[in-house]
This record gives C-alpha cells, sequence and structure tokens, in this order.
C-alpha cells in the first residue's frame, strides 16, 4: 500500500525538471553582457561564486577553479521577472482569476470557505498569505525557466483579497531557498464574492475595501491606546483580518490593485490616494489613458504582456467586430511608450498568457510601437526588482548581487529565440536547442528525413541505470535497463510496483522515450518516459494523466 502511496505521489507532481547542472565557481565568457544598470558590455567575462556574482567586465581572467561557460555568440542577460503569477502554489487557480489581458475579473467570483477564525468571509481576508501555500519543487518552474525567467512575484487566491504576494526565485530545494521576499504585498481585485455574501455588487465591493481600511485605522488606534494605558478602557477585538491591514493603511506594505478599464485604474487611484497607501496597479490595460495621474501619484504598473487579440478565425458570415474592441486591440501594444513617456515606472508581467513566447513577442510590439529596447528590458529585469523592492539584490549585473542570469540565443523579441540557459541562486539550469529541419521539405542528403538513420547519430542508451523520482521527502528509488536497436528501444523498468516492460520505445539523437503501464490504485496508467542520457547520467521525466514527476540517475557498470 505504502509503495502504491509513493508512486501516486510521484506521478502527481505537477511539472518537470530540465537537466541541471552547478559548481561552485564557474565563468561565462566572450558574452555580449546586458547589465542593464551600467554600459553593455560586447564581449566580457561573468564569474559566478557560491551563488552570487564574484565578478564581471571585459577584462576579466576566469579563475583557475571555474567551470569555463564559452558564450561566443550569446546574450547574457539578468534573470527575467515575471511580475504576477500563481507560479509554485499548491492550489492556484489557473489564472488567479485573471481576465484577458491579465487583469482580474469583474464579475462575481464564487470563493472556497476555508475554515478560519477570521471574523471576515473568505475573499475578505488579507491575512492569507501565499508563502504558507508554497510547494517546493523546480520541476514545476520548468516552462518558464526555458522561456528565461528566474523570479517571479505570486499571488493565487481569488476573492477581492487575494492575500500577500511573495517574491520568489524559480529553483531552490525547499520553500525557504526558493523565497526572496516572503511578504510583499497585499493584492485586491474588483470583484464580488457571490454565493449570498456581501458583497453581492462593485459598488459594495468598493463600500467594503473603505470600510475595513478605516476599521483598520481604528483598530489600530484603539490597540495603541490600550497598550500605553489599559485601565478604566474597554480591551480591543483582536481581529486577524483588520491587523493585516495595519501595514497597508501605514503605507509599509504595498497594496496591488488588479485592474484594467480605465474607470477601474481610476477607482484604485482615488483610493490609494484617499487613504495614502503605497498603491501599485496591476493588469493596466488601459493605463496609459490616465499616465499623468499614475505619475503624479507615483504609481507604478504591474503591466500585462497578455495583449488583447483575436481567437477565433474571421467568417464571411460573421458580425464585424465592435468599433471598440478593434481600438482597443490596436491601442494596448501602444500603452507601454505611452506610460514610459509620462515617466511611470513599468514592470511585464505575463498576465495568464497561455504560451511564455507570446512575453517577449508582445515585449517586441511594444518596442515596435515607441518603447525603446532598453526600456522594455528594463520592464523585465532590474524595473520589476525596484518596484518588488528587491533590486538591491536582482535586475541587474553587478557584483554581489544574486547569480541570476538569462543567456539568449538570437533576438530576445523575436520568435526564434532560444534560450540554452538560464542561472538560478548559482545553480545551472540547460535545455538543448530543437534540432531544425534540413532545407527541402525536411529531408537531408540522400532523400532521407532529418533524424533518420544515416542523417543523425542516435544517443547511446543502452544499459542499465539506477534512478530515483524525485518527490521531496519520499524518493522513488527504480531501475531502468535499455537495449537498443537502431532507433528502437526495449527494456524494462523496476520499482515498487514490480517489473513493468517499455513499449513504443524510440531514441533520437538527444535521449530516448517509451511508454510503460502500471497498475495504481487499482486503475491502469499509461506513463510516459522521456529522457536523455549524458556520459553515464540519465535525467528525465514521467507523465501520466495524473501528473509529471522528473527522475534522474548513473548508469550501472
Amino acid at each position: 500500500m505504502r509503495s502504491k502511496l509513493t508512486m501516486l505521489v510521484a506521478l502527481a507532481v505537477c511539472a518537470v525538471a530540465p537537466v541541471a547542472a552547478s559548481a561552485q565557481s564557474y565563468a561565462i565568457t566572450n558574452a555580449k553582457i546586458v547589465t542593464v544598470s551600467g554600459a553593455t558590455i560586447d564581449k566580457g567575462t561573468i564569474v559566478v561564486r557560491n551563488g552570487l556574482i564574484d565578478a564581471v567586465g571585459a577584462n576579466i581572467t576566469p579563475p583557475a577553479d571555474a567551470q569555463v561557460f564559452d558564450a561566443t555568440g550569446l546574450t547574457v542577460y539578468p534573470g527575467f521577472i515575471d511580475a504576477l503569477t500563481t507560479l509554485g502554489l499548491a492550489q492556484a487557480t489557473p489564472g488567479a482569476g485573471r481576465g484577458p489581458g491579465g487583469g482580474f475579473q469583474t464579475a462575481p467570483t464564487t470563493v472556497p470557505t476555508p475554515s478560519s477564525n477570521s471574523n471576515y468571509p473568505a475573499g475578505l481576508r488579507p491575512e492569507d498569505s501565499s508563502f504558507e501555500d508554497i510547494r517546493a519543487g523546480e520541476s514545476q518552474f520548468e516552462a518558464s525557466r526555458n522561456a528565461g525567467f528566474t523570479t517571479a512575484l505570486t499571488v493565487g487566491r481569488t476573492g477581492i483579497f487575494n492575500g500577500q504576494s511573495a517574491v520568489i526565485d524559480l529553483a531552490g530545494e525547499n520553500v525557504a531557498a526558493m523565497v526572496v521576499r516572503p511578504e510583499f504585498a497585499e493584492h485586491v481585485s474588483f470583484v464580488t464574492i457571490g454565493g449570498g455574501v456581501y458583497p453581492q455588487s462593485l459598488l459594495g465591493t468598493f463600500a467594503a475595501l473603505r470600510q475595513m481600511f478605516l476599521d483598520a485605522k481604528r483598530l489600530q488606534e484603539l490597540q495603541r491606546q490600550y497598550e500605553a494605558n489599559p485601565k478604566g478602557m474597554r480591551r480591543p477585538d483582536a481581529d486577524k483580518s483588520l491587523e493585516a491591514l495595519f501595514p497597508v493603511v501605514n503605507g509599509k506594505m504595498p497594496i496591488v490593485f488588479n485592474a484594467n478599464s480605465e474607470r477601474e485604474i481610476i477607482r484604485a487611484i482615488d483610493m490609494i490616494n484617499e487613504f495614502k497607501l503605497n498603491g501599485i496597479i496591476a493588469g493596466g490595460q488601459e493605463s496609459w489613458k490616465v499616465a499623468d495621474r499614475l505619475k503624479a501619484s507615483n504609481i507604478p504598473v504591474l503591466l500585462s504582456l497578455n495583449f488583447p487579440k483575436r481567437t477565433t478565425a474571421g467568417s464571411p458570415d460573421a458580425d464585424p467586430e465592435p468599433l471598440e474592441t478593434l481600438r482597443l486591440r490596436a491601442d494596448t501594444p501602444k500603452g507601454p511608450a505611452k506610460l514610459a513617456a509620462m515617466g511611470v515606472k513599468l514592470a511585464f508581467q505575463s498576465g495568464g498568457l497561455t504560451s511564455l513566447a507570446d512575453f517577449f513577442t508582445n515585449a517586441g510590439k511594444a518596442v515596435e510601437n515607441g518603447l525603446s529596447r532598453d526600456a522594455a528590458i528594463r520592464a523585465m529585469t532590474l524595473g520589476s526588482a525596484e518596484i518588488l523592492g528587491v533590486s538591491d539584490r536582482l535586475g541587474s549585473i553587478e557584483t554581489g548581487k544574486i547569480a541570476n542570469l538569462t543567456i539568449v540565443k538570437g533576438d530576445v523579441f523575436a520568435k526564434e529565440r532560444f534560450v540554452p540557459q538560464v542561472i538560478v541562486d548559482g545553480k545551472v539550469f540547460e535545455q538543448k536547442e530543437p534540432v531544425k529541419p534540413p532545407p527541402g521539405g525536411g529531408r537531408g542528403f540522400g532523400g532521407q528525413r532529418g533524424g533518420e538513420s544515416g542523417t543523425t547519430t542516435l544517443a547511446n542508451v543502452a544499459g542499465t541505470y539506477t534512478v530515483t523520482v524525485e518527490i521531496p521527502g519520499q524518493p522513488l528509488p527504480a531501475t531502468l535497463t535499455f537495449a537498443q536497436s537502431g532507433s528502437a528501444l526495449t527494456g524494462t523498468m523496476v520499482s515498487a510496483l514490480g517489473t513493468t516492460p517499455l513499449r513504443d520505445g524510440k531514441i533520437t539523437a538527444t535521449g530516448f522515450s517509451c511508454v510503460i503501464t502500471v497498475q495504481l490504485g487499482g486503475q491502469t496508467v499509461d506513463v510516459t518516459v522521456v529522457g536523455s542520457v549524458s556520459g553515464s547520467s540519465i535525467t528525465g521525466t514521467m507523465d501520466s494523466s495524473l501528473g509529471s514527476a522528473p527522475f534522474s540517475g548513473t548508469r550501472t557498470p
């Protein structure tokens, strides 16, 4: 029973880890280095030691103990920051309730009601913290790291108060190692709670927010008076929800208002000014329309790059799209340049994009529409770090900062861009560039397709490997035995669930894939195994309908 439970946990791991390697000291040489905080170095070296940037410059000799990476033809950027996500949260609602363009829904939202001693219903509990919900495991961040992200702001609760966000690095053996800033800001969405619970309208939502801010200020004053002289004074009631707002109403903790429309943004600005809050706008699809007010109130924007686009193909019989919709699609890519021209502080966020490649494509569209390249890069690096309060350790390539670096092949804003390596907290993550088919219909010399015998050298994977499924606190050991004949792969997997033959095995230039079938909890589960072999090391993932789990191990001599 225990072995089946172990395997179930393994298959429920929700993401994949790439090949990772790290060294105490290593050097990236011959690279173009975009420091962001200073001048770009056309050909330089970055030395990393113990997870920090030890040196950077044009005339640096790599230390004798350093592992050297030759980055000729590549560009190194500070690790890219996604300024609003749900990454790392165990039970995050997809898109965190975001509507089109990365803002949050303004339609009624039903919020689950976990047990709590709060005096307020679920959805009106600012004390909820994302830090408490973050789960460990590097595999869950693979897609983001492969796109070039090393850091993210994460918050995942729905409701009016989404809770307190955390700044995390996308690597680390445990939560403590991942978290850069455990409680950055309180997040608010202009929604209703639903389910018959007040507030039931958006006007009620604004009233509830104002009342809670006022009540927090009053409770704080009563507590101060009671602490100073409790005699003759009724003890103030304890209220964890209002007490969580003390740093917000004091201006010590930022508050992020998720707002896309001009009207919502104006309401957020008015509330920020009324209560003298340290306010930030997230989403900000129409924030350019009130750029002057944002600048006057010194309110930054976590701008969504989930630009509106047509999601269905046009049809001769379809009704024409409303002029307002067409105008929104045309104007949104121009917004970043207008905000920057007004001097509004900017950070870019993915806004629930289904493809992270669109983050950089849409940043490129902003550049095409007037935003400078330097400003666009800053908005995803140092500009984000400044707004998130971590610019003393992240966001630029400087000696002493955390070694979060993104290495890019090609134009960072082009579709053809590729990220061969990212470094997170000094740990190197690599991915292999997809093999492009040769010209002429995808066929190589002799009329054979790329990848067939005669045109591509196949990986040598034959042998027996002792592997471990990487489950924090509960590893699952297994033995993989491979035999290969040309591009065909056969063999077995032996684990606590027994001996399972491989089927549909294939060998490629970079690794292998196969399928195994296991009996788990009384049901038959097909598991797709994909991996790569480098020397005596093996790494990969096991994917099924229950989820994905990374594995790694070594070849048995």
